[in-house]
């Protein structure tokens, strides 16, 4: 016998003020659903749950709770009028008797329970609320971005919890990992209808594009039918005198359904202007130490930053990454030690707390009045990478309208801010980026594209996230922050992290219990000649290095060899040259190293 679903949506309308947001939806969520809820940055998802929740009412239809199902929502900016601290907030539904509940999901998801409302951070409310989500345990769990503001540990701590709750979830995530490990089912939003398919998103990308496919090949035979009716209808003027009416009504049809079809909306035209060269050496810093109210962020750390390095920093909230690279870039004293910046740094930051961004003016202010972008005399131009542009241009860019170019940037959605602030950042030109938690609230498809700029990017990058995939991704190497002044560099991403740290512990395991059992101290021991794990992957990974770089080589030789270019495209002719010399001498640092490490792997 079925069991009746826990929440069923039926007929669904609603309309804010222009087109309907949803038109006609059925959706139900089954006992054990554990479901992925995707869509476009502004495609309603965040509405969905709220309706879904109870919170918006829909124009029309019905929203029907299973017998005894209670349905808990975790808001992206959850209301705490009336209560002084984070504690009582989150034990305000509970039994006395279940305020363990809610210190075992505190401690999970690192919240301080006694404090005050009025001086938690967004992010502090937000785990407060999670926990209190958490220690409630309602029949279904609607979670919007639940891993925002979440370190790496306590994304881990959630996702072993919803892994193993019986409770079932719907999940609006922007982290690809988070969302792969724990979803069954997906749902789709795309133009006001939501589609489900049951396998988890990590098989959603390509049911999106084969669907995207079926759809423009029927978009297509719609067009060529078009031409061919319209085609008739005009010969048919000369060729007959009265024409088929049926067949001109039909083509007036057909000429509706297209109009009537809602055009995809595209991705953001993002792009990255690398300024002039950096120097080589990009930062030095050597035996670093720093440390606030007592407590070390790190201690005698060391790391060189070469052109082109991509640096992810990790670790606990709090630990210090962002007060690391403010160090790195000499925006923050050191207590001891040296940083050494590079010769022509352009740099441009995305900070994680949006700064940037005024929420009291509009769009249109936000960029005209950055001094940075100005156009002198041109009220409506920007200047972006070199050039003037009109402001709504280059908003539509990344994919704001008209109207929204004039709305107070306080009515954004969390990722349209992260898009405009991406847009104040690209329109100039860098060398390095510092990105501070670029990942949150950002859809997939700006996911993709931020990661394929990030590829193509010349120029130096160092990275905070929390985003598992997108660090993988990314991240050439890897600082990981530990707490008690522990920073340690790894090659490699987040997965190589992981797999170069588990192998640290296995090794020191061994040297101690060969420590214990000879009942020394084992200094005496010969030294090896072995290869660390960096040493093994960095051998790996050189000669795919070395083919890409002589491919590149071929290529700019072949286009240096144009005729007239000198004469015709000088400027491009020298930068072509500079490129040229520079992958020959990377080549040659890359070979000479490939030799050492070939050398040291057969000794």
């Amino acid at each position: 016998m079925a069991r009746a679903p826990l929440l069923q949506l039926s007929d669904i309308s609603l309309t804010f003020g222009g087109d309907p947001v949803f038109d006609h939806l059925d959706l139900a969520v089954q006992p054990g659903d554990r479901v992925a809820l995707v869509g476009r940055n502004g495609s309603g998802k965040s509405t969905l749950m709220k309706v879904m929740a109870g919170l918006v009412e829909p124009d029309k239809g019905s929203i029907v709770a299973g017998p005894g199902i209670n349905v808990g929502y975790m808001e992206q900016e959850p209301e705490m009028k009336g209560f002084a601290t984070l504690g009582d907030f989150a034990l305000s539904e509970l039994d006395p008797s279940e305020v363990y509940k809610v210190e075992r999901a505190g401690a999970g998801l690192k919240f301080d329970p006694a404090r005050a409302v009025e001086t938690a951070s967004g992010g502090e409310r937000r785990r407060a609320a999670l926990a209190k989500l958490m220690a409630e345990a309602p029949g279904l769990m609607l979670l919007d971005e639940p891993t925002n503001h979440l370190d790496i540990e306590a994304i881990g701590w959630l996702e072993t919890e919803l892994k193993t709750t019986r409770t079932a979830f719907v999940l609006i995530s922007h982290d690809r990992a988070f969302l792969t490990a724990l979803t069954r089912a997906t749902l789709w939003i795309d133009r006001g209808q939501v589609r489900r398919q049951e396998k988890g998103f990590e098989g959603f990308e390509a049911w999106r594009d084969t669907l995207w496919e079926e759809e423009d090949m029927q978009r297509h035979k719609l067009d060529r039918k078009i031409k061919s009716e319209a085609r008739w209808a005009v010969e048919g003027i000369s060729a007959r005198r009265k024409r088929n009416q049926g067949r001109v009504r039909a083509l007036q049809d057909l000429r509706a359904e297209k109009s009537s079809q809602i055009k995809r909306q595209g991705t953001a035209a993002m792009a990255l202007a690398d300024g002039q060269k950096s120097g080589k050496k990009v930062i030095e810093a050597f035996e670093l130490y720093k440390a606030f109210d007592g407590k070390d962020i790190v201690q005698k750390f060391s790391l060189t930053i070469q052109r082109g390095d991509r640096i992810a920093f990790v670790g606990p909230n709090g630990v210090g990454k962002t007060t690391l690279i403010k160090m790195l870039m000499g925006q923050e004293p050191v207590d001891s030690g040296t940083v050494k910046l590079g010769s022509k740094l352009e740099v441009a930051i995305f900070d994680q707390a949006r700064a940037q961004l005024d929420p009291d003016i509009t769009l249109w202010d936000s960029l005209t009045g950055d001094p940075e972008m100005r156009v002198s005399g041109k009220a409506d131009q920007i200047m972006v990478r070199g050039m003037p542009k009109h402001v709504v241009g280059y908003l539509k860019e990344f994919l704001f309208d008209d109207g929204q170019a004039r709305a107070p940037v306080r009515s954004l959605s969390g990722g349209e801010k992260a898009r405009l602030l991406l847009a104040k950042i690209m329109a100039r030109e860098s060398n390095v980026l510092v990105l501070d938690e670029p990942t949150n609230d950002l859809d997939v498809e700006t996911l993709d594209l931020l990661q394929d700029l990030l590829g193509e990017y010349p120029g130096t990058v160092l990275l905070v996230s929390h985003d598992r995939d997108f660090l993988d991704r990314v991240a050439n190497t890897t600082v990981a922050m530990e707490g008690d002044g522990q920073a340690t560099v790894y090659a490699g991403g987040w997965t190589d992290y992981q797999m170069q740290r588990a192998d640290d512990v296995a090794q020191a395991v061994k040297a101690s219990s060969t420590k214990s059992a000879k009942g020394g101290s084992g200094s005496d021991a010969p030294k090896t000649g072995k290869m660390t794990f960096s040493e093994k992957h960095r051998l790996e990974e050189l000669p795919k290095e070395m083919k890409r770089l002589e491919a590149e080589i071929a290529k700019l030789e072949e286009f240096l060899g144009t005729p007239d270019l000198f004469t015709q495209e000088p400027a491009k002719f020298a930068k072509a040259s500079d490129a040229l010399v520079e992958r020959h001498t990377a080549l040659s640092d890359a070979e000479e190293e490939w030799l050492l490490l070939e050398e040291k792997a057969g000794s």
